[in-house]
């Protein structure tokens, strides 16, 4: 699981416009997407604990330290 959880990204949401699964304020865990990536989204498993894509602009990528990772990721 430790291996698992260095590649886990979190980000804050920013803006919730038309997402009602989405809280402003939030830290969100992301899923890595590159195709999702090239057309300006991130997959973000949200409120409903599923992953979807939004808007890139919609959140801030966080560095958080291992620790403050440890106790967000929540496995799936």
């Amino acid at each position: 699981m430790k291996d698992l959880q260095h590649d886990i990204k979190f980000v804050l949401c920013i803006d919730n416009r038309d997402c009602d699964d989405l809280e402003k304020g939030k830290v969100y865990r992301i899923i890595p997407d590159a195709g999702a990536a090239k057309d300006g989204y991130l997959r973000v498993v949200d409120e409903s604990t599923e992953d979807y894509l939004y808007p890139e602009s919609y959140f801030v990528l966080l560095k958080l330290p291992q620790k403050a990772q440890d106790a967000l990721f929540v496995e799936a």
